[in-house]
């Protein structure tokens, strides 16, 4: 296949001002956070590439063991879908190189070295953690031409021209913006029938100096992945990474759960919810597959007609209520959290948070706790709090907490720390540590949601909380089932 439809301009950036090498020897395609061969701009705009200049094509998927919070648990996740992507693109006949850092620094120089040979570079756009800093850097350092494209959400990332501060006005600002994007959507499967000018060699002395993951980590041998230089106590989860489980889970929902989801999403004994939180934040799906996925089940169709932008919740789609209240927090909470990050560096400090909260939470900083605890003791879940105690071994154990439960974990936090910023701190320092989906701009959203980013003031006013919304344990014992879910992580 030489033919395919264009990658959008409005998902493609300039990462510098370098010439396109068109006598090179290959297209390189760097990648980064889109880490699928399905549903992938990036993919796609670097195979168009290779197409227009009858190029073949490298694809670089490295892991670093440097970055903060690098452990067991992700790697082992992000290399369950290294073996998924190595399957697609051999069948591909593409060259795809696996790198695994045995040590910190010791990719330096692989980007650029693989670049001496390319016509361009083609990387993922990511707006959080330290994946900006890292394209900007290597931006500058390689010879040639290089693009970022957005593969994030279902409306390209730079369409907002401001920072929404609420769900209801991104809302509405969706239900304008989003349906004409939706026809450019990425191809399901960019590989399919792909027939490039050959295929690239790598010279000897790079793989060399950079060989190649083995076979022996990338399927999940216990002893290459201890050789490691990250951290060992975050230990791997029954859960398994990669597209090829991504898909299967998302299957498994739209048929057998998403027609009970706003009945069962917030009762942790009903397991209601999607699972695919984690597949997102590492790229192993991709929303688009998601949300056409069920427009499919639910017979929806671009040419129907919708009802004017009020910024509702439900109805705006015409499908049934599960699928909007799901569609809901795939795309107007997901890409609320994008917007932000893509917007602001600082988006993960206590200063961005609204006005209000700001001055609620300062007026009642010195407030008496009942309970205060170090985050070792939160970490250790040892509290007076049973329920609690369940949501912090639930994200040790499993990389995940309920999501209904988040909410209150993260309140709890906000109460008994010994003030909000440290309860920030701790927030984002458990979440990232453990949680499969952290380190993202969805769940940089969901810990800012509770100190009061995109909240309003509520009354009546409290201690500690002022006029941020508060949550207990025990009206949330009154509100959802959560027996088994106590009962299953008691010790």
């Amino acid at each position: 296949m030489n033919w395919m439809p264009r990658v959008p301009r409005t998902r493609i950036r300039k990462g510098n001002d370098r010439p396109i090498n068109s006598s090179a020897d290959y297209i390189l395609y760097w990648m980064i956070a889109c880490r699928r061969t399905k549903w992938n701009f990036a993919l796609q705009r670097a195979i168009e590439r290779a197409v227009e200049l009858k190029k073949p094509l490298v694809v670089l998927e490295a892991l670093r063991v440097g970055y903060k919070w690098a452990c067991k648990r992700f790697h082992r996740f992000i290399l369950d879908g290294m073996v998924d992507n190595a399957r697609s693109f051999a069948v591909a006949k593409t060259l795809y190189y696996p790198y695994v850092e045995p040590e910190p620094d010791a990719d330096k120089g692989l980007l650029a070295e693989l670049a001496q040979k390319a016509c361009l570079l083609v990387t993922d756009d990511f707006p959080a953690f330290f994946i900006p800093r890292m394209i900007s850097s290597v931006s500058q350092q390689i010879p040639v031409y290089m693009e970022i494209v957005d593969s994030n959400g279902l409306l390209p990332i730079n369409t907002a021209d401001r920072e929404f501060t609420t769900a209801y006005s991104f809302r509405r600002f969706l239900q304008k913006a989003l349906v004409p994007n939706l026809s450019e959507k990425p191809m399901a499967d960019p590989l399919k029938k792909l027939a490039l000018s050959g295929t690239a060699i790598l010279p000897r002395e790079v793989q060399k100096k950079w060989p190649p993951a083995s076979l022996s980590l990338l399927e999940g041998n216990r002893k290459s992945l201890a050789h490691l230089p990250i951290d060992h106590s975050v230990e791997t989860v029954e859960l398994r990474g990669g597209p090829g489980q991504a898909e299967n889970i998302m299957h498994s929902f739209v048929k057998n759960r998403l027609s009970a989801y706003p009945e069962n999403r917030n009762h942790p004994d009903e397991q209601g919810t999607s699972g695919l939180s984690p597949y997102l934040h590492f790229g192993h799906i991709s929303p688009h597959q998601i949300f056409f996925e069920i427009a499919a089940r639910e017979e929806w169709s671009m040419d129907d007609p919708a009802p004017k932008a009020t910024g509702s919740r439900t109805g705006w789609w015409g499908m049934s209520e599960p699928a909007e209240a799901f569609l809901d927090e795939l795309i107007t909470w997901r890409e609320l959290g994008f917007n932000m990050c893509s917007r602001r560096q600082d988006y993960d400090r206590y200063e961005t948070l609204p006005d209000w909260a700001l001055d609620t939470l300062a007026r009642h900083e010195t407030d008496s706790r009942a309970y205060h605890y170090t985050i070792n003791q939160l970490e250790s879940s040892e509290t007076h709090d049973p329920l609690w105690n369940s949501t912090q071994r639930q994200l040790v154990l499993e990389g995940t907490i309920h999501n209904y439960l988040r909410m209150l974990w993260g309140k709890k936090i906000l109460e008994w720390s010994s003030s909000p910023r440290e309860a920030l701190k701790i927030l984002i320092q458990l979440n990232n540590k453990y949680a499969l989906d952290g380190r993202d701009p969805n769940s940089y959203s969901g810990i800012f949601w509770v100190l009061g980013r995109y909240d309003r003031a509520w009354g009546p006013e409290r201690p500690v909380f002022g006029k941020v919304r508060y949550m207990s344990s025990k009206n949330t014992m009154r509100k959802i089932r959560v027996k088994e879910y106590i009962q299953k992580y008691s010790t």
